[in-house]
């Protein structure tokens, strides 16, 4: 068989020729884009930090969203220059992307909750916040966690929908914080002698801020004795667990050295008054149940 009846290198050529100039423009588009996201990238970066978007947000927008889309939309058009159709295949993965979509409807929502959480603000990096009974210094942002490190070095992974579910304490936000102690005297100490006596323990504690100064207030009247509560301000929410321990143990050791007595746990007995009677009570038998009238038979 006559190879050349089977090949035409004349069309071909023709062939070769005419796609040349469509390959060479589909080349040029992708240059294009390229060129085209390498200039806009650093501007439209900085528009978005003006506009006091967070890092974090704005990587995830200009580096990986805004580059994957002129690349999807660059190969599109490059594409129909050389007379290949992809939009049907775009249009298959959509449906794929929408089938996966249900499947892993929790990352999906997770990642809607990350974009809410670096739209929104309620935290950022450096925050220390308390949320889900756990406490700690937010060290990382993604799309779908949010990374807490504790006071005791523990690595906390939460997924971004409990954080935004969830009652968040942000402990950073306005900067400068009040740290509570609880302290209870006896019913009998003066509560004025006590505050003085607080106050000048707290005042010179490592962290607690001079302004404003700290104060002793009567949170309730129990029957234990008085609850006090000494309120102390910080400027860094980062001091606000070791100010918290340095000042309890302030208060304590002033208080042991002025003898303010605190209540403690208490038992209370009942004596019997006569001997002979509580040794008659302790003799008595126990009472016998009524016989039933199987029994009796």
């Amino acid at each position: 068989m006559n190879v050349g009846e089977w090949l035409d290198l004349r069309a071909l050529g023709t062939a070769a020729v005419a796609f040349l100039p469509r390959l060479l423009v589909a080349v040029l588009i992708l240059l294009a884009f390229w060129i085209a996201y390498r200039v806009t990238r650093k501007t439209l970066r900085q528009v978005l930090l003006r506009g006091h978007f967070d890092e974090a947000l704005v990587q995830l927008l200009v580096d990986n969203i805004y580059r994957v889309g002129l690349t999807v939309l660059s190969i599109v058009i490059a594409a129909g220059q050389i007379g290949i159709n992809i939009l049907p295949a775009l249009a298959g993965l959509g449906v794929i992307g929408i089938a996966l979509g249900f499947a892993a409807q929790d990352s999906v929502s997770n990642m809607i909750s990350g974009f809410l959480i670096f739209w929104d603000k309620p935290f950022v990096v450096g925050d220390y916040v308390s949320v889900q009974d756990q406490y700690g210094r937010v060290d990382e942002i993604t799309l779908r966690t949010t990374r807490i490190r504790t006071p005791s070095n523990s690595y906390v992974v939460i997924p971004n929908r409990k954080m935004i579910e969830s009652t968040l304490v942000n402990h950073s936000k306005h900067g400068g914080i009040r740290v509570e102690i609880p302290v209870t005297i006896a019913n009998q100490e003066n509560v004025e002698n006590a505050r003085r006596i607080l106050i000048a323990a707290a005042a010179p504690v490592d962290g607690v801020a001079s302004s404003p100064q700290p104060e002793v207030v009567v949170k309730a009247l129990g029957t234990a004795g008085v609850d006090l509560q000494v309120r102390v301000w910080i400027e860094d929410a980062a001091l606000e667990r070791p100010v918290l321990y340095r000042v309890t143990e302030a208060c304590k050791d002033a208080l042991d050295r002025a003898k303010v007595e605190t209540p403690s746990p208490q038992i209370q007995l009942l004596l019997e008054a006569d001997p002979a009677t509580a040794r008659s009570r302790a003799s008595i038998p126990l009472r016998q149940p009524k016989p039933t009238e199987s029994e009796d038979e």
